[in-house]
């Protein structure tokens, strides 16, 4: 007996956890399953973790295979059972809002299983052919280690390549591939990695350059081994690729515009509608909506177009904007340094707008040439403090009489500041948050962003010309005529050519712009919704917040305020506005 209560009084203070140790609060077990899960993100996409600065997995490429996707579609229903574990009356308001939406995030994966998006995984707008190139820019090359990484990945490509081709086999299968009609351009993509000399692919960029931190030695080394590595892993799967393209996939891809033609078509549409938006509103709904924008902004246009002085019809002004020499560049360089004034301009005019700032600075650069025919006018990529890059504002300079320079403007704001780059960044650059929440990216918060910038232009001092003005209503008018587009074609039957004569009548963007951005809504289903239905909440929540404080409105507290949580669903928006405006009442 005394030697039980010697070896208890050893333990007990050797190992006090033993019997000190209180069970965990639920806002603990919530945090760990966030760190927990946040680790297995990386660790399934190596290239996003590189991306945001992680380098642990900087050497794996990542896996792309069906077994792959129904391992992931496993564990979002384990997922679904811990969070459902967690007992959320007990957690904090703080865990509460996090809780919610890693909760409804689940439950939207989870529904998204019965519908197989993942054998489609290439088109014109984005997949292997052009994400792993564009990836080459953005990773690092400051040491050997870093090179030497990179090779290990270019060794694994062909395995990325071949899981690729498992997938759209699959797809080809069940009869599940993008029209074919936007596929057109996808073929010379492909061709377009398949260099002679292997030292002229894009995959070989980074042992053009190196660092002072490689040694000599080791430059010469890696050169040659990455030389190898290019002609012997990623020409030939490039070729492969090529070779099921031309002669398996691309002949025997649908002929059908509308996702409706697919399994489960209205109900895959409905879904996609709901997840972009983040509401529950029906194709239906949207497609009213649009119809009443269009005929709004329209009634704005025909003033402006007054105000101009222009002699003539509506179409006829659509026409002299689309065609007269004056609004064309006819250098790239000098369309990108159009753009690069424009943004610097926008600069200095921030804060008039914003309280707070990111730290992240951005720049403009030139769509790659590989990808420009069939890309869209412009894009952002996001940038990361930690990883050393910044954000980048893309311009496409191919075909630059489709280019014009009344729609810079408008187009800038969106992409860059006030737009994707502000909001991005300081929703990377938040504190105290799990980590999915410095990423999320509901795409009516992110693109309804991006929309609601553009009208900022007139509060700092943009659109003066009335082209400019007009254009800035364009792009509002195109995001409008999404609205009516997207739903037209994959839920009411129109065809391709009816949605582009429905664009090119509403709106003074260039016949190529229109095609691209048809083909666009074509392969990405309810994507193009988002803008319109996000813009339209934060305006109504800033005229709500503006009629409820009166002379304590302010622009800058509010802006602040719907940037202050990152990317949220719009409900959860609204809700967070509201509580501002009582919180200031008070």
């Amino acid at each position: 007996m005394r030697i039980f209560f010697l070896l208890f009084l050893i333990l007990s203070c050797f190992v006090p956890s033993v019997w000190s140790t209180q069970e965990k609060t639920e806002g603990q077990k919530l945090n760990e399953f966030f760190e927990e899960e946040w680790e297995r993100g990386l660790k399934e996409n190596p290239l996003f973790a590189t991306f945001i600065g992680d380098l642990r997995y900087n050497d794996q490429l990542g896996e792309f295979s069906l077994a792959s996707v129904k391992r992931n579609q496993q564990h979002d229903l384990e997922v679904l059972k811990r969070l459902e574990a967690i007992d959320r009356s007990k957690l904090s308001d703080s865990d509460k809002l996090n809780y919610d939406l890693y909760l409804a995030d689940t439950k939207l994966n989870i529904e998204a299983h019965k519908f197989p998006g993942y054998l489609m995984p290439v088109n014109q707008l984005g997949g292997i052919q052009q994400n792993a190139p564009d990836a080459v820019r953005d990773l690092p090359f400051h040491n050997t280690k870093e090179y030497e990484d990179y090779l290990s990945r270019l060794n694994q490509f062909p395995k990325a390549i071949d899981d690729t081709i498992e997938l759209m086999k699959a797809g080809l299968a069940q009869k599940v591939t993008p029209s074919r009609i936007t596929l057109r351009d996808v073929g010379k993509q492909i061709k377009a990695q398949i260099k002679q000399n292997p030292e002229e692919s894009a995959f070989y960029q980074p042992f053009k350059q190196f660092p002072e931190t490689v040694s000599t030695a080791d430059q010469d080394r890696l050169k040659k081994i990455g030389s190898e590595a290019v002609q012997q892993n990623v020409l030939p799967a490039y070729q492969k690729l090529s070779d099921f393209w031309e002669k398996e996939y691309y002949p025997n891809s649908r002929e059908t515009i509308g996702i409706s033609a697919l399994p489960n078509g209205q109900e895959w549409y409905s879904y996609m509608a709901r997840a972009h938006t983040t509401t529950n509103l029906t194709p239906k709904q949207i497609h009213e909506i649009g119809l009443g924008e269009t005929k709004r902004i329209r009634a704005e246009m025909d003033k402006v177009i007054q105000e101009s002085g222009f002699k003539g019809s509506f179409e006829d002004f659509l026409k002299f904007l689309r065609t007269d020499p004056q609004f064309f560049y006819t250098k790239p360089e000098d369309l990108l340094t159009g753009y690069r004034d424009i943004c610097k301009r926008v600069d200095a005019e921030l804060p008039k707008l914003f309280g707070k700032l990111p730290r992240l600075p951005y720049g403009v650069r030139e769509v790659p040439a590989y990808s420009a025919p069939s890309q869209t006018t412009a894009y952002y990529n996001p940038g990361s403090l930690k990883a050393g890059r910044p954000g980048w504002y893309f311009a496409n300079t191919y075909k630059l009489e489709t280019r014009p320079k009344w729609e810079m403007e408008a187009l800038s704001m969106h992409e860059s500041v006030p737009g994707h780059h502000l909001q991005i960044s300081l929703a990377e650059e938040l504190e105290n948050v799990p980590k999915f929440r410095n990423f999320s990216g509901y795409t009516a918060f992110v693109e309804g962003w991006g929309l609601y910038s553009e009208s900022l232009g007139t509060e700092m001092g943009f659109y003066k010309d009335p082209y400019s003005h007009f254009g800035q209503l364009t792009y509002e008018m195109w995001r409008a005529v999404r609205l009516v587009v997207d739903t037209g074609i994959h839920s009411m039957g129109w065809q391709r050519q009816q949605a582009i004569d429905y664009f090119k009548s509403h709106a003074a963007k260039q016949e190529h712009d229109i095609i691209v951005e048809v083909d666009r809504y074509i392969v990405t289903p309810g994507q193009a919704l988002a803008y319109k239905i996000g813009e339209l909440k934060i305006k109504e929540l800033r005229k709500y917040t503006n009629d409820q404080l009166g002379d304590k409105f302010d622009v800058r507290e509010f802006h602040d305020h719907v940037l202050g949580n990152g990317a949220v669903p719009l409900s959860i928006l609204e809700q967070q506005i509201k509580d501002y405006v009582a919180a200031k009442k008070q």
